[in-house]
């Protein structure tokens, strides 16, 4: 099947995207093909509005840069208009409940994004909201980040199965939402986290299952330098995530061994990819000689967060 052909084949149309999990490989490639595909258009000038008139609600209960300025102009370029709600904008900060919310904004929207603190408002919302609803981030997921990742390594090594991808530092959601994408794609994921900041023991859980039908391997480990043997990528986010800051001297302490820095990183393939879902703390959780250096594709990825999310709204929406 050529690649026109795979992206007629599958069809996402009324989906909701909380985490990676709810896509099978085959839907997971088709959007990595199709957010290609719509950079392609982009780069070459091409106008593409497949959601002309229609309209997407971007609730945000954190704030953000690269998230709402992609989700605002991914839409802007298919012909969606982008409606920005903070908290302090709707109800929902002054005690609405979720179902409430989810149903009137569903009366007046064609899809919903939301990028928040618990998992369950992600869930809640899609339960009761009838249009399709992309998980923005929340604590436990940020799929929409790992789709751009993908892409970006699929991008820079032309395949994604049997390679391998390094990830130190905090288990977070970074973490579970790069293994579970990982053990859908055949990727080899290996974390590298030190006692009481592992992923999620029922993350982890599941993307060994899913791993076992794509021959990935999932690796978590205290040694850093065990997780970047040889491997192919070096991701890393900082050390306290949004609402974490009052722990950061806390985490200062526990990850100070975890600092993806030129001696470390010695140890992946010469022609490693260096990432960072950024904002990123120079000196911290990565080396100014690492991050700046000459493997670094933090500003490819950066870039691609547009691309991807435009390839999930054109799927769920379209």
């Amino acid at each position: 099947m050529t690649q026109t052909e795979q992206l007629q084949h599958v069809n996402l149309k009324g989906r909701d995207l909380l985490e990676l999990d709810d896509y099978s490989t085959e839907e997971i490639q088709y959007l990595l093909d199709l957010a290609i595909e719509l950079k392609r258009k982009q780069k070459n000038g091409e106008v593409y509005q497949p959601l002309k008139g229609k309209t997407i609600g971007l609730i945000f209960e954190k704030s953000s840069t690269r998230t709402r300025v992609s989700f605002e102009v991914g839409a802007f370029q298919l012909g969606a208009h982008a409606l920005f709600l903070s908290k302090n904008d709707i109800q929902l900060g002054r005690g609405e409940i979720i179902s409430d919310t989810a149903q009137v904004l569903s009366r007046y929207l064609d899809g919903i994004m939301i990028r928040t603190f618990g998992h369950n408002n992600v869930v809640d919302l899609a339960k009761y909201a009838t249009v399709p609803v992309i998980n923005g981030l929340s604590d436990l997921a940020h799929p929409c980040q790992v789709l751009a990742d993908y892409q970006t390594i699929l991008e820079h090594k032309g395949k994604l199965k049997g390679l391998k991808l390094a990830y130190i530092g905090d288990g977070n959601n970074m973490a579970h939402s790069l293994m579970i994408g990982g053990a859908k794609l055949g990727v080899h994921v290996s974390v590298a986290s030190p006692e009481g900041y592992e992923p999620d023991a029922e993350v982890v859980k599941a993307s060994r299952e899913i791993a076992k039908e794509t021959g990935a391997q999932i690796v978590v480990t205290r040694s850093p330098q065990e997780a970047v043997k040889d491997a192919d990528v070096i991701y890393t986010d900082v050390w306290a995530s949004m609402g974490f800051e009052e722990e950061q001297k806390i985490r200062e302490a526990a990850f100070k061994d975890y600092q993806v820095d030129e001696e470390l990183a010695k140890g992946a393939k010469s022609d490693y990819l260096f990432m960072h879902c950024l904002p990123a703390h120079r000196g911290e959780e990565v080396s100014e000689g690492v991050i700046d250096g000459k493997n670094s594709v933090i500003f490819d990825q950066a870039e691609n967060r547009l691309h991807a999310q435009k390839a999930l709204m054109a799927a769920l929406m379209g």
